[in-house]
């Protein structure tokens, strides 16, 4: 009972505190996934794979961790005590133990997600338990963390492989004809190789990060003008900062900016204090390659190990598992580091920031490189994901892109339905103009 009134204290104390009729169905369906997965692997368990049974010894009894222990066993006693208070769960329903739960994990983790089914499952392995009290703490846990990361990377390797291709299908499947019209198949590369086995594909990741046929659907906005700023990537805006400080309090509900934490020890933090910050969220049927902003040289192009699944409980329950908590996880989750200096608008940061599956941030530059405006810079593999970029103070004259309460978010951008001005972004088309004379 008092895991229970711990957790609907820290509920009470959320944004929001009453679920809405969308959130109920999303939270029943979620329950009724999770429990047809139980009975699965409770009749048909399966060895862990190496990455898993790691985890499985950290939270074993033998463990030396017995905080880690303490908090997963106490995890899932909030979260089965806490849906069964809602009226979700019956009784010896929901994971019971902390084997049974990785025994799902250890499931998802050999298999790609199926356009029919449950498309981001790690996400719906952690939503619940990500929201109590003690899962909070133990995904913030350095060791956990490191151990669920080489999980993650297990998964990673298999949807690197040709063996997740299965998945790839016409008939009910990522190629299928529901899923060419919501993903907008027709405006990738592949789309014209719809005659080869897969359309060509390699493996599912490489499908996820598809490239798209740019110059036919992501025009490059003023080629020739220096002072116009395009998006990095598709998506939707988040958030627009300006007056960033170099340390500031990024784990209150405000998820304030804070440099030092961003920039993780970069030489050049103090540069983009008094800045400002654009972010934006990355659905996963958005484009998933990034770009150059600007044209300059590269001078700093590294991936910044952190949190793989984290969230703020001050944000309220979260149906996706950490899309609310973009501005906090912009300084504590793994996230990619590329500084760009323009001889003529000065510096910029571009930070892609993994929230949720695999998080993975694959950087396809150099420091020393030339790169121009508008240039393949990287991607994300399977995944949640978003992406911070920073401006040195008074670089910026005008953002042309918003941040509108209800923006749209077409899951086939184009020029037409996809307007900066009304939060949605779409990859090298302009969303700010920098100052003349920075």
């Amino acid at each position: 009972m008092i895991e229970i009134l711990s957790l609907l204290r820290v509920a009470s104390q959320s944004r929001q505190d009453h679920l809405t009729d969308r959130d109920k169905a999303q939270i029943q369906q979620l329950i009724t996934w999770q429990q047809h997965l139980i009975e699965i692997v409770t009749k048909h368990p399966e060895p862990f794979q190496p990455s898993v049974q790691l985890l499985a010894e950290f939270l074993d009894c033998g463990s030396s961790d017995s905080i880690a222990r303490q908090y997963a066993n106490q995890m899932l006693v909030q979260y089965c005590g806490y849906l069964k208070k809602l009226g979700y769960l019956k009784k010896g329903q929901g994971f019971q133990t902390v084997d049974e739960w990785l025994g799902a994990i250890n499931y998802v983790i050999q298999r790609a997600p199926r356009y029919k089914g449950q498309q981001f499952p790690m996400s719906s392995l952690f939503v619940f338990v990500m929201f109590t009290p003690s899962g909070a703490a133990l995904f913030r846990l350095k060791q956990f963390n490191s151990l669920l990361t080489c999980v993650l990377q297990t998964w990673c390797t298999y949807l690197d492989s040709r063996d997740s291709l299965n998945v790839l299908s016409e008939r009910n499947g990522w190629l299928s004809s529901d899923a060419q019209q919501k993903l907008c198949l027709k405006q990738s590369v592949n789309y014209l190789h719809r005659d080869e086995p897969h359309w060509g594909f390699q493996s599912f990741n490489a499908f996820f990060h598809r490239e798209y046929q740019l110059k036919k659907y992501r025009p490059l906005s003023d080629p020739h003008d220096d002072k116009v700023i395009v998006s990095a990537n598709d998506g939707t805006v988040y958030r627009i900062a300006k007056g960033v400080k170099l340390c500031d309090t990024f784990w209150t509900k405000g998820q304030k900016y804070s440099l030092r934490e961003m920039l993780n020890g970069s030489p050049y933090t103090e540069s983009f204090i008094g800045g400002d910050v654009l972010q934006s969220f990355l659905a996963g049927s958005d484009y998933h390659r990034w770009h150059a902003p600007i044209s300059g040289k590269v001078l700093e192009a590294r991936v910044i190990p952190g949190l793989m699944f984290s969230e703020l409980l001050s944000e309220g329950f979260d149906i996706s598992a950490g899309t609310k908590s973009q501005g906090y996880e912009a300084m504590v989750n793994t996230r990619g580091l590329i500084v760009i200096d323009s001889p003529t608008l000065g510096k910029m940061a571009v930070i892609p920031i993994g929230i949720t599956e695999i998080s993975s941030v694959t950087i396809d530059v150099s420091p020393g490189d030339e790169i121009k405006k508008g240039e393949e810079i990287g991607y994300f593999s399977y995944g949640g994901s978003s992406m911070a970029l920073i401006f040195q103070k008074g670089q910026i004259k005008k953002f042309t892109a918003k941040k509108v309460q209800d923006p749209s978010q077409p899951s086939c951008k184009t020029v037409k339905n996809c307007k900066a001005g009304d939060g949605c972004l779409r990859v090298r088309a302009k969303v700010a103009i920098a100052n003349v004379n920075f």
